[in-house]
């Protein structure tokens, strides 16, 4: 009868096997490769996923290996090596920068791997943990782990045992009083904070800026944008059609620094309900996409009596995106617009028109140019200019951009959407270009 491994030497063994899959390996070109199963049987099939970064300055072309070799070590040092198939379609990505592509390999567990293993990959200074123990009697991920959480390395005896940590910093760490099996697929989700889960859902939604200017008299023009997810997919790395929808927000304000009493000229208050997915379609090596976004908004400047403005319409903007070899990509967006309950201002389409024909080219860490015409009828038209440059590649080394904008039209507030504005210039800080 085999001698079994006592449970203190494989939890010494698992410990770092474990923390060695959750850590990216910068010194292997930016993958990050981990077991999908921390269970699996002789004969069984396991997968190895991989996260391909680009941290790099420029867009980066990566080829994925059709094979991998697997090394299977056991706590006693015996050796199988194997052979892992790539499972994803197309193994070449050209990835811009700062974003990342993700890989699959296809593995059988070897005959006669027993108990914990150490999965290596060849060439790769990465170490992986799967448990081929039979399933239910293992006492690495089967068990509940009755045992308290401790103050590791307090006791300053390597020889003695930790004491334990009190009984409010392992609540507020997340921690029950007994931890559940590795393979319960739980345990750590509730470290999760309300906080946390907001905080994760939100992102950019238009530009963010505050910008001034002196034609006819001081006047400042500030914006602030988000948007948040409604739904937050279980698989991030293949969300689902509901985790695509975002409520919006965006409130514009002009501001009249000129006068005595500094007002403000009007506010325009923006939500929205919108589907949004940055790309729907790809190209073969992704430097071509596809991407959609479509909803309801509402404009509002919030004042009643014959002050009152509001605007609302449905909208479907396409985005045709090309990524340049120099870390850049080029985005036409025309946004088309059907308005609905319009009885307040209905004649706001021959002012602002139905399309808004939107351009933009974004440097990776660079120079950002955005510009946006409308044509609406009797000749009336609106353009829009902005430039906007990091201000981390200037000498004040901040956050934010430098960011100037030209604008000529209507409906620069909703209160006189009717008047043309004349030609300005204004020019500040950005956080979202």
């Amino acid at each position: 009868m085999q001698k079994k491994t006592p449970h203190k030497n494989l939890l010494l063994l698992a410990a770092p096997l474990m923390l060695s899959g959750a850590i990216i390996n910068t010194a292997q070109a930016g993958v990050n490769y981990q077991l999908r199963q921390v269970h699996a049987g002789p004969g069984e099939t396991v997968n190895i996923d991989a996260l391909v970064f680009n941290d790099t300055g420029s867009l980066m072309s990566w080829t994925a290996p059709q094979n991998l070799v697997l090394q299977w070590r056991d706590h006693q040092g015996n050796v199988v090596r194997s052979l892992a198939e790539l499972e994803t379609r197309d193994p070449q990505a050209s990835i811009p920068v700062n974003n990342f592509t993700a890989y699959s390999w296809r593995a059988v567990v070897p005959n006669g791997i027993k108990g914990l293993q150490a999965v290596n990959i060849e060439g790769e200074r990465v170490m992986l943990a799967l448990d081929a123990n039979s399933q239910g009697n293992s006492p690495i991920t089967s068990s509940p782990a009755i045992a308290a959480v401790v103050n590791a390395g307090a006791s300053g005896d390597p020889s003695a045992p930790d004491p334990a940590l009190p009984a409010a910093q392992v609540a507020a760490a997340g921690a029950a009083a007994q931890g559940p099996a590795i393979n319960s697929g739980y345990g750590l989700q509730p470290a999760s904070s309300s906080f946390d889960s907001f905080r994760n859902a939100i992102s950019a939604h238009d530009p963010t800026y505050f910008i001034a200017g002196n034609k006819g008299g001081s006047n400042a023009r500030f914006q602030l944008s988000f948007k948040y997810r409604l739904h937050s997919p279980t698989d991030p790395s293949n969300p689902g059609f509901f985790d695509h929808f975002y409520i919006g927000y965006t409130q514009t304000a002009l501001w009249d620094l000129h006068s005595d009493s500094k007002p403000f000229v009007d506010t325009t208050y923006n939500p929205s309900l919108f589907w949004r997915k940055d790309a729907i379609w790809e190209s073969e090596h992704k430097r071509m996409f596809l991407g959609l976004a479509t909803g309801y908004e509402h404009a509002s400047n919030g004042k009643s009596g014959d002050d009152s403005r509001s605007m609302n319409d449905v909208f479907i903007q396409p985005e045709f995106n090309y990524r340049f070899d120099h870390g850049a990509t080029l985005t036409f967006a025309p946004r088309v617009k059907h308005y609905v309950f319009m009885g307040e201002n209905a004649d706001w389409k021959h002012y602002r028109g139905r399309v808004d024909w939107r351009l933009r080219y974004a440097q990776d860490n660079g120079l950002v140019l955005s510009g946006m015409y409308n044509q609406a009828s009797q000749g009336r038209n609106t353009k829009e200019v902005s430039i906007a440059w990091p201000l981390k590649r200037t000498p004040l080394n901040m956050n934010g951009y430098l960011y100037g904008q030209y604008f000529s039209g209507y409906a620069q507030t909703l209160l006189g959407y009717r008047e043309r504005s004349s030609s300005q210039f204004r020019i500040g800080l950005a956080l979202v270009p």
